[in-house]
């Protein structure tokens, strides 16, 4: 009876026709765990909760990351989850049942969430042009003699760098495949520059995989993660074993989790603490509302909200021992302080990594591994957020939107304008976030 009563399929005053398609849930309890673990385990559990720890204390950066964990993040999970089970609507129409005065806090959400599609995407975009450029005999950034290079450009193969690697005036290869073929930057934002159109291309390749895993609900979302979000783990456990038998990969773990006490008096520390805690857990964007209010009505969301913060973290705290170990490795190859290797963000996923790898054995199958991970966490992540918006639209107007195709056409403009304003993110103008990166 309970269930019945909180299944309603429109808001107060709305009668909805027995043509229009009733509301779905999840195959099964799987779909939905895999489903928001995707949304909830990203780049940033590769690219940034390493770094922090690094930065911030090593293991003493796990006190008030544990704090913020207990008393912030999984509260915080289980409540927008609960929240969404409980009244069977996403992001926007939640906090109309609530209380109407709060729903701008769900359209203000929604706009983040669409505001990060056009834009995270772009990531992937570039993880493409680099897991295409693996595909060669020689890979394009581990050599100074393509059409993109410049004389400035140094070669560090661990084996015959040139001495001067410190000086200004040299630039690693992997740099300027980052800088000059992949990014094309062009003199300052004044000057845009032309698309680049190969780019572009992996864009839309990005924005049609994200379609087609979305465009049936949470049907369709509920498979595709069966791959999406198991697969990376594969792929992160053969870098983890592969990294932690190289030599130098001890050095770079020491670093990565040896305590430095002294830094919990820095309150930047505790910042980032509960930075990444948010960041990571996606609250208060309306990701876990929306997938929650797919449950059944009786569905133990407490359970699961816990096991989920716990893999998450697990999956952050696992992933800083792949990264530093191969980091350990590239100091110790190049006689070089780990600080100087170090990297957070893009940095490290289209710098740092992929001068690692030009340091290995097969350089192209481990190029291979570690950008189909890159892909595979970021594309479910994506997906995701436009499952979430989809979601709220459609229970917004659900006579308008539950009859059959309608959905998916308004999918596929929602999915074509933001490709068209995405290619403004391809062209060759200089962002800020880009800068001048020497290895």
């Amino acid at each position: 009876m309970a269930d019945s009563l909180h299944r309603q399929e429109a808001l107060p005053g709305q009668d909805i026709p027995l043509r229009v398609k009733q509301r779905d849930q999840w195959a099964n309890k799987m779909e939905f765990i895999l489903t928001v673990a995707g949304a909830i385990i990203g780049l940033g559990n590769v690219w940034r909760f390493p770094y922090l720890c690094y930065k911030n204390g090593g293991g003493a950066f796990f006190i008030p990351y544990i704090l913020f964990l207990v008393t912030c993040g999984i509260p915080l999970f289980i409540l927008e989850t609960a929240f969404g089970q409980y009244t069977s609507q996403g992001g926007i129409t939640c906090w109309r049942k609530l209380c109407p005065l709060f729903e701008g806090m769900g359209y203000a959400s929604q706009v983040i969430i669409l505001y990060g599609s056009i834009t995270y995407i772009v990531i992937l975009a570039w993880a493409f042009l680099y897991l295409f450029s693996s595909f060669t005999v020689n890979l394009p950034w581990a050599s100074c003699n393509n059409s993109w290079n410049t004389d400035t450009c140094v070669l560090f193969d661990g084996k015959n760098n040139s001495g001067n690697w410190t000086s200004p005036l040299s630039t690693s290869s992997v740099v300027e495949f980052w800088q000059r073929r992949v990014l094309q930057l062009s003199s300052g934002m004044e000057d845009l520059g032309s698309i680049q159109w190969d780019l572009a291309l992996c864009l839309l390749l990005v924005w049609v995989i994200c379609y087609f895993c979305v465009w049936k609900g949470v049907k369709s979302t509920g498979k595709a993660v069966y791959f999406t979000v198991t697969f990376p783990y594969v792929m992160l456990v053969v870098l983890l074993i592969r990294g932690v038998t190289l030599p130098g990969a001890m050095d770079g773990i020491y670093y990565y989790i040896y305590p430095n006490v002294t830094r919990l008096a820095d309150p930047q520390v505790w910042m980032d603490a509960g930075t990444q805690i948010f960041y990571s857990y996606a609250i208060s964007l309306g990701f876990l509302t929306s997938l929650g209010s797919y449950n059944k009505y009786n569905n133990n969301c407490y359970k699961d909200s816990f096991y989920l913060c716990l893999l998450n973290s697990g999956t952050s705290f696992m992933s800083g021992f792949a990264i530093f170990s191969i980091l350990g490795y590239m100091a110790k190859d190049q006689n070089v302080d780990i600080s100087v290797v170090a990297e957070s963000g893009p940095g490290l996923v289209f710098i740092v990594y992929p001068q690692a790898v030009t340091l290995l054995p097969f350089p192209q199958f481990w190029s291979v591994c570690f950008f189909t991970m890159i892909i595979l966490l970021g594309v479910d992540s994506q997906f995701v957020g436009l499952e979430t918006l989809m979601t709220s639209v459609t229970d917004v107007f659900p006579i308008l939107l539950r009859k059959p195709y309608r959905r998916e056409a308004l999918l596929l403009v929602f999915c074509t304008v933001c490709f068209l304003l995405g290619l403004f993110m391809v062209t060759q103008v200089l962002i800020d976030s880009v800068t001048t990166l020497r290895i």
